[in-house]
């Protein structure tokens, strides 16, 4: 090989990297835009686009003649839409619920939940492993289980098969008591409500008692054991 064709060869090389890496940086910068979720807790939307920009980035990176900006617009726009849909489903509970979903409850009260299991194509097998790979090997000791909407699933044993703490005998607190979340982002939830035994009277009375007087004021309002958690917008948790 001449000397020409060696210096060609390395500038070719000197371009395909200096490509990379740019390409390696706009990535880096846009999953970290993305939020510090780890992979397998990103929402579906979140890792549509994750996967959308590893294969945009792929093809430039492969190819010299392709220029550079065909793979950074779309990854920038992609980036940009993922914004904007994020915004949009913390201003708007359809919006969210479209996007991200809602969490399933499966397991209610020691009890297995099967037309929930049929509507998430989730059989009875693939809910025993997700059981054991979380050290309950059996199901009788579960109260609840709630598939989330990152695909995880979150339990809460029976008193009789947790450790039980000396905050739990203390305050007679168990996982029984599942928490009824009555109000979410200023959004009344009926179905939570009916749940916890509460009339909408009721709950309004208690909300006067942290000098709330509008549900849309509410950011959170949660009911287990008797015990009313509310946080108004943009001020500090209160509890009763």
């Amino acid at each position: 090989m001449t000397g020409a064709g060696i210096l060609v060869l390395v500038i070719e090389m000197s371009i395909f990297m200096i490509r990379t890496l740019i390409l390696y940086l706009i990535v880096v910068f846009s999953m970290r835009l993305m939020g510090k979720r780890q992979i397998g807790e990103l929402q579906p939307s979140e890792l549509v686009v994750a996967i959308m920009i590893s294969d945009l980035a792929a093809v430039p990176m492969q190819a010299i003649d392709i220029p550079l900006l065909s793979g950074v617009i779309p990854v920038l726009t992609l980036i940009v839409a993922e914004i904007f849909m994020s915004f949009l489903s913390m201003k708007s509970s359809l919006a969210r619920k479209i996007l991200t979903g809602e969490p399933s409850i499966i397991i209610y009260k020691g009890h297995i939940n099967e037309h929930e299991m049929r509507k998430l194509r989730f059989d009875i097998n693939d809910l025993l492993e997700e059981l054991r790979m979380n050290n309950y090997p059996d199901i009788s000791e579960i109260a609840y289980a709630v598939l989330e909407t990152n695909g995880e699933i979150s339990i809460i044993p029976k008193n009789d098969a947790k450790n039980i703490t000396v905050g739990d005998l203390k305050n007679g607190i168990g996982p029984e008591n599942f928490p009824c979340m009555l109000i979410s982002d200023g959004i009344l939830n009926r179905e939570e409500l009916d749940r916890s035994g509460k009339t909408e009277k009721w709950l309004m009375r208690e909300l006067r008692k942290f000098r709330v007087y509008d549900i849309k004021d509410v950011f959170i309002c949660s009911f287990s054991d008797n015990k009313l958690f509310v946080q108004k917008k943009g001020e500090n948790d209160v509890k009763k």
